[in-house]
């Protein structure tokens, strides 16, 4: 066995800027891997994070230093030695996932021993803006199951309501990403009940958690940050009632599997989320995503030009990548 890997950088212009209360995004910056062997191709993508000390550069050095392990043959298993959890290991993981899947001429679903993709209702997402702006953007998707909203300490009261009032339908996720205070959260507390907010993602940041254990919150608490791999979970316990998996934070798929039995047998709920990022870091997630109570994979609505034959959006239902895109042989 010989393999052939390559590690690029690829950026993608989004179609509108995107801000929550750590700054503003105008385009995805990812990590595509492609791996070769036997005339098929395996691909895989990652977005490193700055909030995790990670940038373009290193993740490309990280996957170069590990090439020759790849090149005679090292598997998914022997990732877990060779990359820590993180974007790295997420790029390297999904292509092998792919590759093996050509090869076999199956699908990942079928490896992994999961149903195959199907259309999901996947959160929208609006970004943090005053509350007249976050209330026009509610209302233009309105229709859709689930929406989901940034917000920071500046406002909350008045954009979380805003949003309720223009779409008085949907499920709605609030995500102040790690702003708030335990003080603010007990502030809002009735706010979060008057506007029916069906979970509260990550709203202290993971270091001051502890904040969290034995307090009894309106609504449920969904851990992003302060969750990366199966090791965390214990810490989280009385503090968290759901987790919010991501492949970029567990280092691909292979460990999101792991990490999502582990969840469901400590008792959490799932949420499947990403980075803002092409259809290539979705469609893995999109497996994940089938036994979740809450979807967040609207990263590739946010491009102005996704890779072709991604997922597809259809009034919040999210629809998989076209056939041979990844994860099976068609």
């Amino acid at each position: 066995m010989l393999r052939h890997i390559d590690a690029t950088h690829d950026r993608f212009g989004l179609s509108t800027p995107f801000r929550i209360s750590r700054g503003v995004k105008t385009a995805a910056d990812v990590v595509t891997v492609t791996i070769r062997q036997d005339g098929m191709v395996g691909r895989g993508e990652a977005v490193p994070y700055g909030r995790y000390g990670e940038t373009i550069e290193d993740t490309l050095a990280a996957i170069r230093a590990i090439v020759p392990h790849i090149a005679q043959g090292a598997s998914r298993s022997d990732l877990a030695g060779l990359l820590p959890a993180g974007a790295a290991r997420n790029a390297v993981d999904c292509a092998l996932w792919d590759l093996e899947a050509r090869l076999a001429n199956t699908s990942v679903a079928a490896l992994a021993g999961l149903n195959e993709p199907a259309a999901i209702a996947s959160a929208i997402t609006i970004g943090l803006d005053s509350a007249d702006v976050m209330g026009r953007a509610a209302a233009r998707i309105a229709h859709v199951p689930l929406i989901k909203i940034k917000v920071d300490r500046t406002d909350p009261t008045a954009q979380i309501a805003a949003v309720r009032a223009a779409a008085p339908d949907s499920r709605l996720i609030v995500d102040p990403n790690e702003s708030w205070t335990i003080e603010t959260l007990q502030a809002l507390g009735p706010l979060l009940i008057e506007c029916r907010v069906d979970l509260l993602e990550q709203p202290l940041p993971a270091g001051d958690d502890g904040a969290l254990a034995g307090f009894d919150c309106a609504v449920p608490i969904c851990a992003d940050e302060a969750l990366h791999t199966a090791a965390d979970l214990d810490m989280l316990r009385g503090r968290y009632d759901v987790v919010n998996i991501k492949l970029d934070k567990t280092g691909g798929l292979t460990e999101a599997l792991a990490l999502a039995a582990a969840a469901r047998q400590k008792g959490f709920g799932m949420m499947t989320g990403c980075m803002v990022c092409s259809s290539l870091g979705i469609a893995p997630a999109m497996l994940l995503a089938q036994d979740a109570l809450f979807v967040d994979l609207d990263g590739p609505l946010w491009l102005a030009e996704d890779r072709a034959g991604g997922v597809t959006d259809h009034g919040g239902m999210l629809s998989p990548p076209t056939p041979g895109f990844w994860g099976n042989a068609a």
